[in-house]
């Protein structure tokens, strides 16, 4: 004997009374299947909306409080949302207003104690609803959606289809809403998570990965993102770090799409602004991974991916800049390319401070088989970016955040490996100290950049030559009288003033060795603005560096000259009287290591004081 026909179950959904519609409802359960869009329209029509609703609030404990219900609510609720999912298959039915207004009655279905079968139900109808209404997602998340999602996943077992749908439900909400909003509203939710996005970014093996992926470093990546770094930092269970150490090596190690390859950077990259450059090589085991990755693999991936990626972008930069015509040329694009560079040469930079700081600690976490690997990927990075300015160079060009990029990762190499690309640095070390940024009115940033490695490379005779030969000793100057003048006086922001000051100072005590004529003109504007700034400096460390520097700028000039010249006033030879008289006559007020800067102004002054009557009567007393 054959069973019910749809037909009988559409002549139960009409009925009068509510036992005929339950009865069609149950007897629907077996029509509305997944594609069968025909009959879940036929159902939904003979059923109307009013019995459902009424169906939904019985369940939810809204409706009717007679004994007969209450004992039938469970099966009420979970008969109504299974329903109302099937429904919804149907993008006309889920798109209308009476499915949508039953998104917040679903969310507070989802705050009660549920069986996975019905949170899986839940999830797919309002995922349904959201996709099809235009005010799905706006609904769904001023009625608390966030807050149900994040109590929600980190309950839902891996890889199961609740968790993608509700992965799904977070993508849809964080592409059509404010991310900067979500993020001041909900920063502790999206915080928790993350670390469930990162452990299924780790464990699946199928597009839930990627969809994983894209999620986390569009979150971590924004601009926005800070407080949620600041609430990940501060938890106490880090094991979503490692998930996503085993993720990011996965992509990287394996053929995917180019956006995957550069999501999985951009990933990495923001691990390391929230956990530290160390987070590359930590070793983690975790359950359901494979077994801890070795301490270099990370490091070695990211490194080599990133130097691809450079090469690959500063080649189609230097085509899309020098080579297609200015007709033809795509702005977006080249913005676009100039940003994705920005992430690979920050992870490039990243890995330069972990291998200094490794070489420092002195310990085996990374081989030395593999620390010659990565130096000499970093030595050929490094020298395809020095072409990269060259190039630039020959086309005149010298204003671009490109360029000033390129100066800033070529600076932090060379902090550390002031002599690696020695030759091609001698020849454009001119043209970097003359880079400026897009918004930049001079070449400030780069000359800041390049700081550390001046400062090293003056303390040789070769290196003062180099910078006094390619006029980049004016552009320190320039640098820092503009850091002197702007100096606020605490001395955590004294670091580049230090790092200047040591290369004048360096440069200046080897002037007679150097045998290249420096321009006074340069140096008497810093003798000006220098004795201004140690006028009101707190720290004597910073008086005795003042004291040495105008002590040496003094045995070139007289007096007589610096009066004669614009840049010198009256008020400057005032403050350069008291800092020389200061400096010489406080005894005992300097440590060991101003010991030498102190002897270098007691020789200066018994070679010129003669040339300068107002510093001898102001330190003579008379």
């Amino acid at each position: 004997m054959e069973g019910p026909s749809i037909e009988d179950c559409l002549k139960l959904l009409k009925g009068e009374r509510d036992e005929q519609r339950l009865a069609g409802l149950l007897l629907a359960t077996k029509f509305c299947k997944n594609d069968d869009f025909d009959s879940i329209l036929r159902v939904y029509s003979a059923l109307g909306n009013t019995f459902l609703d009424r169906l939904l609030r019985t369940g939810m404990g809204k409706g009717s409080s007679t004994e007969k219900r209450q004992d039938n609510q469970d099966a009420y609720l979970q008969l109504s949302v299974t329903i109302l999912a099937a429904f919804c298959r149907v993008s006309s039915i889920a798109s209308s207003d009476d499915m949508v207004n039953k998104i917040p009655l679903i969310l507070e279905t989802l705050s009660k104690e549920l069986g996975q079968p019905l949170v899986e139900e839940c999830f797919e109808f309002l995922y349904l609803v959201s996709t099809a209404h235009s005010n799905g997602v706006e609904i769904f998340y001023k009625s608390g959606g966030m807050t149900v999602l994040a109590s929600h996943m980190p309950n839902l077992p891996d890889g199961s289809h609740t968790l993608e749908l509700a992965i799904k439900l977070l993508q849809l909400t964080m592409s059509q809403l404010s991310l900067d909003t979500i993020i001041k509203e909900y920063c502790s939710e999206l915080s928790s998570m993350v670390t469930v996005l990162a452990k299924q970014f780790a464990l699946s093996h199928n597009a839930l990965k990627f969809e994983a992926l894209h999620l986390l470093s569009m979150i971590l990546h924004s601009i926005y993102a800070a407080p949620v770094h600041e609430t990940l930092r501060a938890m106490s269970n880090k094991s979503w770090t490692a998930y996503v150490r085993v993720g990011v090596v996965a992509v990287l190690q394996n053929r995917v799409a180019p956006n995957q390859r550069l999501e999985a950077l951009i990933l990495a990259e923001s691990l390391m602004c929230i956990a530290g450059e160390g987070w590359l090589i930590e070793q983690t085991n975790l359950p359901g991974t494979p077994e801890s990755i070795p301490a270099d693999r990370c490091t070695l991936l990211v490194l080599e991916t990133s130097r691809v990626e450079i090469a690959v972008l500063l080649n189609d930069l230097a085509y899309l800049k020098y080579e297609k015509s200015k007709e033809a040329l795509d702005a977006e694009n080249v913005i676009l390319k100039q940003r994705n560079l920005g992430i690979a040469f920050s992870l490039v930079e990243k890995i330069i401070k972990l291998i200094s700081s490794v070489a420092e600690d002195e310990g085996n976490i990374i081989s030395e088989k593999m620390f010659t690997k990565i130096i000499n990927g970093l030595n050929e990075t490094i020298g395809v970016i020095l072409e990269y300015l060259r190039d630039a160079k020959d086309h005149g060009q010298h204003k671009g955040d490109d360029l000033l990029a390129s100066v800033r990762i070529v600076g932090s190499y060379l902090a550390e490996t002031p002599t690696a690309c020695n030759d091609k640095v001698m020849e454009l070390l001119g043209y970097m100290v003359s880079v400026q940024g897009e918004d930049e009115q001079s070449p400030f940033s780069s000359v800041c950049f390049l700081l550390p490695m001046l400062c090293q490379i003056t303390m040789e005779v070769n290196g003062c030559q180099l910078i006094v030969s390619s006029g980049a000793y004016k552009a320190v100057v320039e640098c820092l009288i503009k850091l002197l003048s702007e100096d606020t006086g605490t001395m955590e922001d004294n670091g580049p003033i230090f790092l200047a000051c040591d290369t004048i100072l360096n440069l200046l005590l080897k002037r007679d060795q150097i045998r290249v004529h420096l321009d006074d003109s340069y140096l008497i504007r810093l003798l000006g603005v220098m004795s201004s700034w140690a006028e009101d400096a707190v720290d004597w460390s910073c008086t005795m560096m003042a004291s040495s520097i105008c002590a040496l700028i003094l045995d070139s000039t007289s007096e007589t000259v610096l009066q004669s010249n614009p840049h010198f006033n009256r008020d400057n030879l005032i403050s350069l009287c008291q800092l020389i008289r200061r400096s010489l006559t406080t005894f005992g007020k300097y440590t060991e290591s101003e010991a030498d800067l102190h002897q270098i102004v007691v020789s200066g002054y018994s070679r010129w004081a003669d040339r300068y009557p107002h510093i001898k009567a102001a330190v003579e007393g008379k």
